[in-house]
Order: C-alpha cells, then structure tokens, then sequence
C-alpha cells in the first residue's frame, strides 16, 4: 500500500532527494508568471488609487508614484529570482532565513504567516468575494460568511486533489481578471471622453512632495504578492531559471496593467473625481457604459479575488509543510498524500484556521495588526542575498540581481520605510503585532524541545 512520506525539507546540499522531485516540477513558466500576476492583482487596484490620488492631488505626482512602487516591486522580484535560484525549495523565505539567519526568525516568519497574515488574507479575500458575488446575483447579504467559507472549502478542495488542477484554476482565472482590467482600461482610454485638460496638466507644486512617501506605502501594499511563488520553487519546472523569469515577466505584467489602469482612471474621473471616488474602478465604468459597466466590473473583482485566493490556499501550505519537516511544527503538516503528492493535512489546517477566522469576524483587525510585520519580514528575506554572496562570492551562470548590491539595499530601504510609517500611524496596532509575532518565541521553544 501507498504509505505517505515526508519531505526532508533541512537538508541544505544540493537539490532536495528523488523524494522530493517525484512530486515536484509540473509548473512551466507560463504557470509561474500566472502565478505572480494572480499573487499582486488581488482588490487593491480597484480602491487603492483613490487614496493615492487623495494625498498626491496631481496626476503627474500619481502616475510617479505608482512608477516608483513598481520599481521596488521590481527590484523585489530580482532579489527573490536570486533566491529562488539558489534555493529551489518549498517554503520560500522560510527556507532563506532558516539558513542565514537562523531557525527562529525563520520560525517567526512561518509563525506570523501562518497565523494571521495568510490565514486573515484568505478570510478577508473570501468575505470580498462573497458581497460582490452577492451583489451581482442580488442574492442578500446575510449569505456573504457561508459563501465565503464555501470558497474556501472549495478552493482547498481543489488544492488538496494536486497541483495542477490548482495551477489549471489560478491560470483561468488570472487570465479572467487581466480580461476584466483589460476592458476597464479600454473604456477608460478608448471610449470615455477625455477630462478637462486643467486637472491632467496642471503642475505639481512642491507642497505635494512631501505626500509622496505616504502615498507609496498603499502602493507598495498594492504591489505586493510576487513573492508568494517563491513558496512553490519545488513545484516549478527548472525553478532554477523559470522561477526569476516569471517573477520577473510577472511583475512587468502587473506594473504596466497598473499604469494604464491609473491612466483610464484619470482620463476619465480626472484627479478631483479620482481623489473624492470611494469605487473608482465601477465609477469609471458606469460613466464610460453606463449600469452595464457597474456590473461588469463587478463581475471582474469578484473573478480576481477568487483567483488571489486559490493562490494563496496553494502556497501558503508549502511553509507549513517546511516548519513541520525542521521539527518545529506538527509532524503530520510534513506529509504528502500518497496519490495526489500534496501537503493535504498543511491543506486542510490552513483552511480550518481560515474558516474560524471567517466566521469570527476578527480578521481584519488582526491583519492591522501584522501588516507591518510582513515588511519586517520582506526586507530580512531580501538581506539574505547578502549572506549567501558572501559565503558563495564566485562567480556563477545563474541569475543575479542587477545592480548588487546597491538594488537589495533599495528595497531593503523601502521596506524600513512601510514599517515606520505603519508604526507611526497607529503605534497602539503596532505594539499588539509585536506581541502576536512574539508570542512565536515560546511557541518555538516548545516545538524544539519536543524535536
């Protein structure tokens, strides 16, 4: 009989074992950049740049500081190329933590992912797509919690029956959700009439600089997600070289759909109605098409949360499997089915813990909570390119961030600067993060004692 197995996910030489490779490699580059474009484009691109535009005031100042926010991204994409090349393996920055800087960041990371950062995504994308999809049918919405558990049950059932119908399913709807942006920056830059000319050319006086940093901490939130597919090398075809390449092609997809999303915006709401807009995206379609337009992109932001949340239900298990085979996690997470060669108890715990967050209510704020944590955690993952060079400085024909190291020192920059903006607005939110990733510490210490 089929016996499970468990993935040595610790070992640290070369590829992982025969063990590992009988159920990895299915995902081709197509699949991978599917994956990054589905990991960014989740609802923030339809409300984010209305905030944006609120703080900035002047079209030139937006469209920069949504250029700006796609270089960083960009640069993470390089630097976590680099690290996915050099360490193709299930966990993403669990794994480049654990071996740079040791087993308890690494633990805190998997810890505040696991916790709350992918658990209240997943639930808070869920209740998203439930009220538009209530919305759309006219259905009521007292049925919003059930249907948003029924596509988290959904979504973990198909990711429980193997990777490739879990990739089959973000590709679909990826590809539907670039459609629906497609269609609003058509009508928007093809259809609408243009806004006054005053509002797109007026100056950006120098008072408005000042907003500029502010306004690129929503962008950068905005942007991010590429990092995700880093938690599937193992499950990539050649992850060595089409993992950068579609984190790579992936984020270029999105920078350029973002740009010309903030352009149709304009055009069309000019940066006065942009600013003051609480629904730019169905704002702009309705005046461009009318109810018709309300609708269909309706329809488009239900489409692109349900993808953004079939991604994360097939990543995020991947760190529970790697915290579970280090022994600092529940044994059985480690395990992969006998039929389907996916980490179906990792599977099944994510989605339980999704649920509950759903049901309680309590996601959202607890999201607030960590937000600033996650940064903490993505300028650490991209210091660690900084100890794999120095261990391995020679020289070598795989990919290598442009511009080393001034590039990773860029990113790492922006993202000190998202975390104090995010303890400077609301310090008391701040403090109780730090107490939820600290709680990590003697959780830690258990686990290891037990192993």
């Amino acid at each position: 009989m089929l016996r499970p197995y468990i993935i040595p996910l610790s070992m640290t030489t070369s590829f992982p074992s025969s063990m590992t490779t009988s159920y990895a490699r299915r995902l081709g580059l197509f699949s991978g950049t599917m994956a990054v474009v589905g990991g960014i484009i989740g609802g923030g691109i339809f409300r984010t740049p209305a905030t944006v535009a609120e703080r900035l005031g002047t079209p030139g100042l937006v469209l920069l500081a949504w250029v700006i926010g796609g270089v960083v991204a960009l640069i993470g994409a390089f630097c976590f190329g680099e690290l996915g090349q050099r360490r193709p393996r299930a966990g993403g920055g669990y794994v480049y933590l654990r071996e740079t800087f040791g087993p308890l960041p690494a633990f805190l990371y998997g810890w505040t992912l696991v916790l709350v950062i992918a658990t209240g995504a997943i639930a808070a994308v869920a209740v998203t797509f439930a009220d538009y999809t209530l919305a759309l049918t006219g259905l009521p919405h007292r049925l919003s919690v059930p249907l948003a558990v029924a596509a988290i049950v959904l979504l973990s059932g198909v990711n429980y029956m193997g990777v490739r119908p879990a990739a089959i399913t973000q590709n679909v709807f990826t590809l539907l959700k670039l459609v629906a942006l497609a269609l609003l920056i058509g009508a928007g830059l093809l259809l609408a009439a243009p806004s006054p000319p005053s509002h797109l050319a007026a100056p950006s006086p120098p008072p408005h600089l000042a907003a500029l940093g502010p306004a690129l901490v929503p962008i950068l939130v905005t942007y991010g997600g590429w990092q995700q597919t880093n938690f599937i090398a193992e499950e990539i075809v050649e992850p060595e070289t089409n993992l950068p390449g579609a984190l790579v092609f992936g984020v270029v997809i999105v920078v350029t759909v973002y740009l010309l999303t903030n352009l149709a915006y304009l055009r069309v709401l000019g940066i006065d109605g942009l600013g003051a807009s609480t629904a730019p995206a169905a704002d702009t379609m309705r005046i461009v098409l009318g109810p018709i337009g309300g609708k269909l992109i309706a329809a488009g932001i239900a489409i692109s949360t349900f993808g953004f949340l079939n991604l994360v239900i097939l990543v995020t298990p991947r760190v529970l499997q790697a915290m579970a085979a280090d022994g600092v996690f529940f044994r059985r997470l480690a395990l992969l089915h006998p039929t389907y060669q996916t980490p179906t108890a990792a599977i099944v715990a994510l989605a339980a813990c999704a649920v509950a967050l759903t049901l309680s209510g309590t996601f959202g704020q607890l999201v607030d909570y960590v937000t600033f944590g996650d940064w903490i955690f993505f300028g650490s993952t991209v210091a660690c390119l900084y100890v794999y060079r120095t261990r391995d400085p020679g020289p070598s024909s795989g990919f290598r961030v442009p511009g080393y190291p001034v590039t990773p020192a860029l990113f790492i920059l922006a993202a000190a600067y998202v975390v104090f903006s995010a303890i400077t607005s609301n310090p008391k939110n701040a403090a109780i993060g730090a107490g939820l990733i600290a709680l990590g510490i003697p959780a830690y210490l258990y686990w290891r004692g037990r192993h």
